[in-house]
């Protein structure tokens, strides 16, 4: 495998560490520092902040540049940011660390996506697998295994292992082939007309919103349904685990198919799994709500690499950095929209909601695998 491929994944590992971790460190930071509740929000939160101001950043400019390198910069923002919170003694620079992470995440995770499949343009399908896949296992075992080794005590190190993954991605893009610094072909009004008028590009984004919709608010009614039928917060932890690790062993079964015709099959099959998996999971057998977990877990593995295969292929040359940064948020935005609006409803109701967007999904993923198979 090349380097020019482990060094995104290796900065994804980092991104994912962050993600899975911080939850069950902030009970240790807050009783350290003895922080009130709204000054623990700001040390979680300024991360979410920065890393929203660093996707536009990436977003409007990141086409301009080699993208190697804003990603490079991105991921060493990132290391500074987590050695800086690693060695913080007071809750302003932990903030002000969290926000450099976050900034830092807010450059690099669009181009993930970018570089993995400049690196393996013959099999790009196949590249955009392993980062999801190794997303999933890290997910699923992170916080078990650090919970289980350190009690979640000692946040200081967690923190230095999230910086030394980061590091690992530069050094491993250091010595890799430069896949990425060929001077890109410069913005202007047309490509980004280009941008706006492309059916199947916006098509796909309909898609993203559609599943990653779906798949947010069963993440999030989940524990709150197991809660309500007196499941422990290990009960969770294990059906949470159990999609995750879903999510991994397929991707990593489909990691030979996702560049070739059954690309259509995928696509269509993620939100047919999503839908049966949140209908499932209104049981209250633990042993039903956990096969749902799985359902939707493979789901995500469906819809993960083949839509992002799909924006990919149908943005414009010249702005594929904008391109991804827009799919990111769309999924990011579709979780707001979804759990918000069904939050409140009745869970038939809700659930009803869910079949409609599982069937817009399958919609769009018929119209764009087939413009896709045409080009």
């Amino acid at each position: 495998m090349s380097l020019a491929i482990l060094g995104p994944v290796s900065a994804q590992i980092a991104f994912v560490l962050e993600l899975t971790l911080v939850p069950i460190l902030l009970p240790s930071i807050q009783s350290e520092f003895d922080l009130s509740l709204m000054e623990t929000a700001w040390v979680f939160n300024a991360y979410s902040v920065a890393m929203a101001i660093g996707i536009a950043i990436c977003a409007l400019r990141g086409d301009r540049f080699s993208p190697s390198r804003v990603f490079g910069l991105g991921v060493g923002l990132f290391v500074v940011g987590s050695l800086w919170i690693g060695i913080a003694t007071t809750d302003v620079a932990l903030i002000i660390g969290r926000a450099l992470q976050g900034f830092g995440a807010g450059i690099f995770s669009p181009l993930i996506p970018v570089l993995l499949t400049r690196a393996a343009s013959d099999r790009p399908g196949r590249a955009l697998i392993l980062w999801g896949s190794t997303a999933g296992y890290i997910a699923a075992f992170a916080p078990l295994v650090y919970g289980g080794l350190f009690g979640g005590a000692d946040w200081n190190l967690a923190f230095l292992s999230i910086a030394f993954a980061a590091a690992l991605s530069l050094l491993l893009l250091s010595f890799s082939r430069d896949v990425g610094n060929s001077p890109p072909p410069l913005a202007n009004a047309t490509l980004y007309r280009a941008l706006f008028e492309s059916r199947e590009l916006w098509v796909a984004y309909a898609y993203v919103f559609t599943t990653y919709g779906a798949i947010t608010y069963f993440l999030f009614r989940i524990p709150l349904s197991l809660t309500e039928t007196g499941t422990d917060t290990l009960g969770i932890g294990i059906v949470l685990s159990v999609l995750w690790m879903s999510f991994s062993l397929l991707s990593a079964l489909l990691r030979n198919w996702v560049d070739d015709h059954r690309l259509k099959i995928i696509m269509i099959a993620a939100p047919i799994l999503v839908a049966l998996g949140a209908f499932l999971v209104l049981s209250s057998n633990i042993l039903v709500v956990v096969f749902s977990a799985c359902l939707v877990g493979c789901g995500l593995a469906c819809s993960n690499a083949p839509s992002t295969q799909m924006v990919l292929r149908f943005a414009p040359q010249g702005l594929t950095t904008l391109a991804t940064s827009v799919d990111i948020t769309v999924a990011r935005l579709s979780g707001i929209v979804t759990v918000t609006v069904l939050a409140g409803l009745s869970l038939p109701v809700a659930f009803g909601a869910i079949m409609v967007l599982s069937a817009l999904a399958v919609v769009c993923a018929y119209y764009v695998t087939n413009k896709a198979a045409k080009l």
